[in-house]
């Protein structure tokens, strides 16, 4: 079974919560606050992105467009186009940076990892001490890289994105034939933010019948926090969401982060959404056994009966509470006799019949 760090994932235990701070950071003191804000709100884990942008994106002109929110009281949205590598820049740190955040990480307790780029980045996570190492949904058919990842023994999650099942396969079995099994598959929509139509949550309960031995996420790209309720109702191990200091920040998946203030409702709805769902089995505890005694009924006598008489139903009557004989015995008292007088109004007890 998957597990990140000594946190397994599935298997009845709690979901893991990851924070997701790689677009909306632009520097060490934003990547500090966000971590903070992790830490307060309960998260499990911040997940960063290493990427060298110098190396990454080869036409510099090449653009990229996103939608950003201007306004947060009226909602007012603008279509913004920039290029991808301005984009990236903003996001990079060099290595001593990165000790830096992680080290800070460390201190407050919180899990970090990061999606990677390429084999010196792999590294780089490594001598962090990183637990997990993701794979971006554009690089789930870089089977190189994947190879590499997986050769660390760390745990590997991969994003779908417009990935095909059939890469998908190929991303696993690659990894697995490296020796490393310990793998998460994320549910990860694209578009930034995700079009409902392309959310496609019931993927969570496919991903678990074709990989049954990998943990499956979902990667929420969804302002609120909708999406992932119901992803964690369909059985979701790990929820991934972006988080962000400001909405307004012009730069992309900052329309569809949560800010500091909403984390902590954002965790405690995924908790109380976890104790609602409870067990697969029907159990009725002590509390609810007293609660159903007090609502439900007992047989009562319904007119004055002598000794010997025959017990029919329209002799009986039906009263709370139920600390008696329970109606569901009325078949088996059809045709009985009582052995005793009996009063209108009593209550009809075992030791009052010939069984």
């Amino acid at each position: 079974m998957a597990h990140i760090g000594d946190k397994q994932l599935g298997s009845g235990n709690p979901c893991f919560i990851t924070f997701e701070a790689g677009p909306t950071h632009d520097g060490v003191d934003s990547a500090k606050a966000l971590i903070d804000a992790a830490v307060e709100a309960g998260g499990d884990a911040i997940k960063f992105q290493i990427f060298d942008p110098n190396r990454l994106v080869a036409d510099r002109k090449l653009m990229f467009s996103y939608t950003a929110l201007v306004d947060k009281n009226s909602g007012r949205t603008e279509e913004v186009s920039e290029p991808l590598y301005d984009i990236l820049k903003r996001r990079h740190l060099e290595k001593a940076q990165w000790k830096e955040v992680k080290s800070y990480a460390d201190q407050r307790g919180l899990q970090f990892f990061a999606t990677v780029g390429f084999d010196e980045d792999v590294d780089l996570v490594v001598s962090l001490g990183c637990t997990s190492i993701k794979i971006a949904s554009a690089d789930v058919d870089h089977l190189p890289l994947i190879r590499r990842v997986a050769r660390t023994g760390l745990s590997i999650q991969l994003d779908t994105g417009n990935s095909t099942l059939g890469e998908l396969e190929s991303a696993v079995r690659a990894a697995s034939e490296c020796g490393n099994e310990n793998i998460v598959i994320h549910q990860c929509p694209s578009g930034y933010p995700a079009r409902l139509e392309s959310i496609n949550l019931r993927m969570l309960k496919s991903l678990k019948v074709l990989f049954p031995e990998c943990g499956v996420a979902y990667s929420d790209h969804t302002p609120d926090h909708d999406m992932d309720i119901a992803a964690v109702a369909l059985g979701a191990d790990l929820i991934e969401k972006t988080i962000t200091l400001d909405k307004t920040t012009r730069s992309p998946e900052h329309i569809m982060s949560l800010e500091p203030w909403e984390m902590t409702d954002f965790v405690k709805r995924i908790r109380d959404v976890e104790k609602a769902l409870g067990s697969t089995r029907r159990m009725i505890t002590s509390e609810q056994d007293a609660a159903r005694r007090q609502m439900r009924r007992s047989i009562h006598i319904g007119v004055d009966l002598e000794d010997g008489a025959e017990i029919t139903e329209e002799v009986l009557d039906f009263r709370r509470p139920g600390d008696g004989m329970p109606v569901s015995m009325l078949e088996k008292l059809m045709g009985k006799k009582l052995l005793r007088h009996k009063s209108a109004g009593e209550r009809l007890d075992w030791a009052d019949v010939d069984w």
